[in-house]
């Protein structure tokens, strides 16, 4: 059995280097897994923006080269191998901010809470605010820096292959977009806040672990479906002459529009040079497609207003949890 040591007290001035030093030795495997999945990441993305987007791209000029040909010798692993490590990679970026979620509510807060460590903490002359305010301040700036770095480098790897590599995911594809911007480092800073938040409400390990999860995923889900709507987007119309609506981005509606201007949900049919497609057209009294989507110069415009909003929840999500733990240290004070 091992006896915590509680950090030496504080001025008024700031939190004590000794609180910081106590704060990283108690948290030190977090510390390290932290950095270990920063750097092994770093060095994922360095690989798949370098030797592997030039292996990929020379695979798919060989495979350009010989269509038509009866015999075709291109190099297909580098092809598939580059897609691969994309595909892990932007995913275990966009994972971050559920890994700082669930950590800093069971451990960073509901763990000290349950263990008992945070009292003692508070007892040795540091005060539940100003351990709170560590407690925030050290993780986040390495959450930060950490997700910074990985989300440059897979906008680098990104762009490196976007012109290159025939199947590179758009822009507009769901995992690329948010794990080439900033929305994924103020997910992490609002999973940091709220699974600290939760972490004090609960007060358990596997309570706040659940909660912090939840609360991060539940941002989320409502930043996916609330941002391309909260930025104007852009529609267009032709004729049915077309294949189909057009506009290449993030699509939030489309269909054909009736001859007293009624949209209609696509029916993906196709052009009206084909006869059953005009069929189909004439019966609806259609005379064109519509389609309501981001173009590409939206992307910016949309990942302010995502990283904006979330930054805003982040804050909250922190000024609740300074107002809880001060009502709660401040009741059993004068019950004492």
């Amino acid at each position: 059995m091992t006896t915590a040591t509680a950090p030496a007290p504080t001025t008024a001035t700031g939190a004590s280097p000794h609180l910081l030093r106590w704060l990283l030795r108690l948290h030190r495997p977090a510390l390290y897994v932290w950095t270990a999945t920063v750097l092994v990441l770093a060095a994922a993305l360095l690989w798949l923006g370098g030797p592997l987007t030039d292996a990929a791209v020379t695979g798919w000029r060989q495979y350009d080269a010989c269509r038509g040909a009866t015999t075709c010798a291109y190099d297909q692993d580098a092809i598939l191998r580059y897609k691969d490590v994309y595909t892990y990679t932007t995913w275990a970026v966009l994972a971050l901010p559920l890994l700082v979620a669930g950590w800093a509510g069971a451990a960073l807060i509901g763990g000290e809470l349950e263990s008992g460590t945070a009292h003692l903490a508070w007892t040795q002359g540091v005060s539940p605010t100003r351990w709170l305010a560590a407690k925030l301040a050290v993780p986040g700036a390495l959450t930060a820096v950490g997700t910074a770095l990985l989300v440059v480098l897979h906008r680098r790897a990104w762009l490196a292959g976007e012109h290159g590599i025939d199947t590179a995911k758009p822009w507009s594809s769901l995992e690329t977009f948010y794990a080439n911007g900033p929305l994924p480092v103020a997910l992490a800073l609002a999973g940091l806040t709220a699974g600290a938040l939760v972490g004090l409400a609960r007060r358990r390990a596997l309570a706040a672990l659940v909660g912090g999860l939840s609360a991060t995923l539940a941002l989320w889900g409502t930043v996916q479906l609330a941002v391309p709507r909260l930025y104007p987007a852009v529609t267009t119309y032709t004729g049915l002459r077309h294949d189909g609506p057009a506009g290449s981005g993030i699509t939030l509606d489309s269909g054909v529009v009736t001859a007293d201007g009624t949209r209609v949900p696509d029916v993906f049919c196709g052009s009206a040079e084909y006869p059953r497609c005009r069929a189909v057209y004439d019966k609806l009294d259609a005379v064109g497609f519509y389609s309501t989507y981001h173009p590409s110069s939206h992307y910016w415009p949309l990942q302010w207003t995502g990283t904006g909003i979330v930054l805003a929840v982040a804050v909250l999500s922190a000024v609740a949890a300074f107002t809880l733990i001060a009502r709660r240290t401040a009741r059993k004070a004068s019950t004492v």
